[in-house]
This record gives C-alpha cells, structure tokens and sequence, in this order.
C-alpha cells in the first residue's frame, strides 16, 4: 500500500508520522499521533488509550469510519516498527470533527498545507531542497554548513542508486555498508560515532561539521564511482568497493590532521556546534556596540 518509509512531519513543533502512496498518490497520517497533538496528550500511550475510546464511540454511533481506517508499520519511539492506525485526509478530517480542540482548525490547514507542499515538489523537486533549507536554518544551522549538508545529500542518493543496481537490499545490507564506508574513514561505526556524539536516534550528517561532511561526502562519491567502474555483484565484492572508497577519505582525514595538527572527528553535536556559531556571533555584535 503505502510507502513504508514513514516520514515525520511538524505541526506547531509536534512530530507527526506520515507515509507517502504513491499510487493512490495520498498521505497517510498516524491517528495516534494527532489525536495527541489535538488533545494535548502528556504521551503515546494516553493518545492511544484516548483514540480508543473514540473509536468505540463512533461504532456505537454506527460510523464506518474506523473499519475503513488502515493500517501502517510505523517506527516508534523506541525504534522499532509497529502497526499503527493510519488515516488519509478525508478521513482525518472527519476523525478531527469528533475531537473537541482549539488546534482543530489550524491543523486543517496544515493538512491542506502539507497536501499541496507535495503536489508542488512533485511538479518542481527544487521546491523539496528550498524547504529543506528553510527547516534547518530555522534550526540554527549556518548556510554554509546547510549547502554541504544538501549537497551530501544528493551524494548519499546517488550512492543508494548505484547500490540498487548492485542488488544490495535495503536495511540490513545498506547500514552494513555504511558501517564499512564509516569505519574505514572515520576509524568508527556509525553507531560509535554517535555515541561520541551524545546521539540516539538523531540523524549523525546533522550532527557532523562541515568537514566532517565533506570527507563523508568524499568517501560515498568515490565509493559510488568504483562500484561503477567494478560492477560489484554480491555482498562481499560491494564492502571491499566500500572499504575502497571509505579509504580514500580515510587518508585525506589523516592529511589533513598532519598539517593542522587537530584531530577532524570531533564529539560536538549540533547543538554544541549552533552554540559556538551563536555565542561568536553575540560576541561580534557586543565588540560593533
């Protein structure tokens, strides 16, 4: 049905899970999760038990309703995927006219937001890059950093393409040979370098500077340039390919910290790093009063 790769979405700061169909060319959204936003719900499981009520209610009101709302593998908070109710638009629609909520009519309109944000990316993609531009300077990113993470991104696409011509599976195959590009460049898993990091579930390319970015960005470009030039076909040939590319970086990392005699990974996350630009800011406009 829909795309399983939910996608979080924000209504006044609140993560709402959501889920793409292309062919019915719908989103789908997670009715626990706006019940929580609409009620304000301390938790998932008080939006969950709320949701429940309501559901019984609208049967005994003789509503289709609920036997017509599907379900979604949706990842929760502890990481994990799990069946969650899901409804489209239409449908939430009528769901949120038996919430009694303040928020009731803004979500619609974030709802009809959110619907034409996607009709306009799908006709213009540039628009999907703009938008991420705007979310990450609202979350205090410089534009100089912004431009390399974007840029990054495009790089990791072009990577997953190729592994996609390779036969590589999504999943277990993709984060295996994440881990070999990571540990070859950095001397870290990902999951090593998130915990150097301070990080859980965020994503590392946001928590990583700019230079940490590039030499990411280096090590998957070349990795896709060598697997496009050796044809990896199975598991085994794609890590070798993944080491390869991974060690390009790897010895640019080591260059670098020769001449600069500054270790490139560091253990700031975004928070910290925003931190430094912030307060080196405040520090020039006290210096121009």
């Amino acid at each position: 049905m829909a795309d399983p790769n939910d996608k979080i979405q924000l209504f006044e700061n609140q993560r709402i899970r959501t889920a793409w169909d292309e062919e019915k060319e719908e989103w789908y959204f997670s009715i626990v999760d706006v019940v929580a936003v609409l009620t304000d719900q301390p938790d998932q499981r008080h939006a969950a038990k709320y949701w429940s009520v309501l559901k019984t209610r609208l049967k005994k009101e003789g509503s289709e309703l609920t036997t017509n709302c599907s379900q979604l593998k949706m990842r929760s908070a502890d990481g994990k995927r799990y069946n969650t109710d899901v409804a489209d638009t239409e449908q939430l629609l009528r769901i949120i006219q038996s919430i009694p909520s303040p928020k009731a009519e803004p979500f619609k309109l974030w709802l009809a937001q959110v619907g034409r944000d996607r009709i306009e990316e799908t006709i213009d993609p540039e628009l999907t890059i703009e938008r991420a531009l705007e979310t990450y300077l609202k979350k205090g990113y410089t534009r100089e950093w912004i431009n390399q993470r974007l840029q990054a991104i495009q790089v990791r696409k072009e990577l997953t393409d190729e592994w996609d011509v390779r036969g590589v599976q999504k999943g277990v195959e993709y984060a295996i040979l994440t881990d070999e590009i990571s540990r070859t460049w950095s001397g870290m898993s990902t999951r090593q370098y998130k915990n150097l990091k301070g990080l859980k579930k965020e994503n590392l390319r946001d928590n990583m500077t700019t230079l940490e970015l590039v030499l990411n960005m280096l090590a998957e470009a070349t990795t896709t340039e060598i697997s496009k030039q050796k044809a990896p076909a199975t598991l085994s040939e794609n890590i070798d390919v993944a080491r390869a590319g991974g060690k390009v970086a790897g010895d640019a990392r080591k260059a670098i910290e020769t001449q600069t005699g500054v270790p490139v990974i560091t253990s700031k996350n975004a928070a910290q790093l925003n931190e430094v630009v912030t307060n080196l800011l405040e520090d020039t406009a006290d210096m121009d009063k």
